[in-house]
């Protein structure tokens, strides 16, 4: 990483902790956090090892029901209701991935929106979730025992650390030994079967790597929402983190969490002005920056700086 994009993040990272001393509403950071999150969870799959998944709302979507019923039901302390959730996420990356792994393209994306159909139907029908109506007043709780999360400003800023943690851990996994050969299986995947790399298992692991990340960002945004309802693991979901991927960028490390920042900011700006009519609106955007941002907004940006580089 270079001395400018580490002080690029340092920076945001600062503005991150003052904002809501100037004026961002807490609970509308954690939210764009959370997305943030699963966006970056989704990207590392997509953007560092191609793999197009239609079935991610299942990862994030059952993690958050689990986490909700657990510390709701079950008494659990947010920390294990979190943690549980993530398990589950990855459990069910791990069940998924070896069911959808050896397929490739259109037909392992197919393979990924019929399994998370399936666990649509299971929170549809399962008594734990509340059906229709969702799963409704999780508690917050406190942290360890000790810290409580009843402030919106104390949960802000332990939603902000775990969301730093996990962008540090998938920076390390993308440039780690492990990351190189991801991008290789990307760019080459008979090239990286020929080099005698297992691609199966190393799909699988990133799989089951991205799906864990889902579940964490599910889990939080229970606890910072309160509740967990049927829109989180319906397959618009997944197609949302997709819009959020490509809109910031894929393959980029910043561009998911500028995705998400557009996508939720113009979301809670427009839903009391134009209704349904944000879905249209989002759309819009989404097909104009497709066509003049190609490689997304964060994307295009390294691009253009690359070709600034290269003719100084």
């Amino acid at each position: 990483m270079s001395r400018g994009t580490r002080m690029t993040y340092l920076g945001l990272l600062a503005l991150a902790l003052v904002a809501p001393m100037i004026g961002l509403y807490p609970v509308m950071g954690m939210k764009l956090l959370c997305f943030a999150l699963f966006a970056c969870a989704f990207n590392l799959l997509l953007g560092f090892t191609g793999l197009l998944s239609f079935g991610h709302a299942a990862f994030f979507g059952f993690a958050a029901y689990v986490a909700g019923w657990l510390i709701k039901a079950q008494g659990l302390t947010p920390e294990l209701g979190v943690l549980a959730g993530a398990a589950t996420g990855a459990g069910l990356g791990l069940l998924f991935g070896l069911i959808a792994i050896r397929r490739q393209g259109i037909y392992f994306a197919m393979v990924t929106l019929a399994l998370a159909q399936m666990v649509f139907f299971v929170c549809l029908q399962a008594p734990f979730t509340g059906g229709e109506d969702g799963l409704q007043g999780v508690p917050r709780g406190s942290l360890f025992g000790v810290l409580s999360l009843a402030s919106d400003l104390t949960l802000y800023y332990v939603v902000l650390a775990i969301f730093v943690a996990c962008f540090l851990f998938i920076l390390r996994v993308v440039t780690s030994p492990f990351g190189q050969v991801l991008k290789m299986i990307r760019e080459n995947e008979p090239r990286a079967i020929s080099l005698g790399y297992d691609v199966d298992r190393y799909k699988l692991l990133a799989f089951v790597l991205s799906a864990t990340l889902a579940g964490l960002a599910g889990s939080l945004k229970t606890v910072v929402m309160g509740f967990a309802s049927l829109s989180d693991v319906h397959w618009s979901m997944s197609g949302e983190v997709i819009l959020m991927s490509l809109l910031g960028g894929v393959g980029t490390f910043f561009g998911p969490v500028l995705g998400a920042g557009l996508v939720i900011a113009l979301q809670d700006t427009l839903a009391d002005k134009v209704g349904a009519w944000v879905t249209v609106i989002i759309g819009v955007i989404f097909v104009f920056c497709v066509l003049a941002f190609r490689k997304g907004v964060v994307g295009e940006l390294i691009a253009w700086r690359d070709r600034r580089k290269a003719r100084g």
